[in-house]
């Protein structure tokens, strides 16, 4: 008796080249809008405060998770009421170069790493530009996705924004406290002052603690943040604002 063989037709060419072509002008339409939404959101943060950050959100879940009945406070003021000495305590805590870079610190990555690698305390080499990019469009972590649209959206504020709206989204973004972003909510809950009036030390006091603002106090510091807050205002003496 013979036996019938069932033939099965392989997929045609023309099939293939379809659905790569499909998928490749997905894959265009993404990163065309990806670009549109990104490139809008930047042109708009150049004129309007920043109504709240990636983190902000997340905090805000994590304190819900945890029982913890946190306020959160973000009050946005102008540059020109941001005290020139907390301007200069970021620089010389952050990023000694800021004026002067693009947006990336190369000399600064390439010392992070080298210490990485010799195994001191860990420390990134972002420099004022990367971490206000991060905090307004990013979320945190230290994927190699995270850090390529950190560099893009560096890149971009550095371009449309310039130095001193950095410096002016940075200093009301950042997260000072456990719920307090921004020098304004930092130097009223610390302080109980305006942040235009804040002194050197008192400036040195907030920029000492930005590494880990929900662990350290610049009230009651330890030994290590003490020190850093001194080197910070002699820095601040010798800092200047050339943006």
């Amino acid at each position: 008796m013979a036996t019938k063989k069932t033939i099965t037709k392989p997929t045609t060419t023309k099939n293939k080249g379809a659905l790569k072509s499909k998928i490749f002008k997905y894959f265009w339409k993404f990163v065309l809008w990806f670009n549109i939404i990104s490139l809008f959101f930047v042109v708009l943060y150049k004129f309007v405060p920043v109504p709240f950050t990636p983190l902000m959100v997340i905090r805000y879940f994590e304190n819900s998770a945890a029982g913890k009945d946190i306020e959160t406070q973000h009050d946005w003021v102008p540059l020109v009421d941001i005290s020139k000495n907390l301007q200069k305590a970021v620089i010389a805590s952050e990023d000694g170069n800021f004026c002067k870079h693009n947006g990336f610190d190369f000399k600064a990555m390439q010392k992070a790493a080298t210490g990485n690698f010799k195994g001191k305390r860990l420390k990134g080499g972002s420099t004022i530009s990367q971490q206000t990019a991060k905090n307004v469009f990013l979320w945190q972590g230290r994927s190699y996705l995270r850090k390529a649209l950190e560099a893009y959206y560096t890149v971009l504020i550095e371009l449309i924004w310039g130095k001193e709206r950095i410096m002016e989204v940075y200093l009301n973004s950042i997260e000072m406290g456990d719920g307090i972003y921004g020098a304004q909510a930092a130097c009223q809950h610390w302080y109980n002052k305006d942040c235009k009036s804040l002194t050197r030390m008192q400036a040195a006091g907030i920029a000492a603690i930005l590494p880990n603002p929900r662990k350290f106090n610049p009230l009651h510091s330890s030994a290590h943040i003490s020190k850093k807050k001194n080197k910070i205002a002699q820095y601040i003496l010798i800092t200047k604002l050339n943006y």
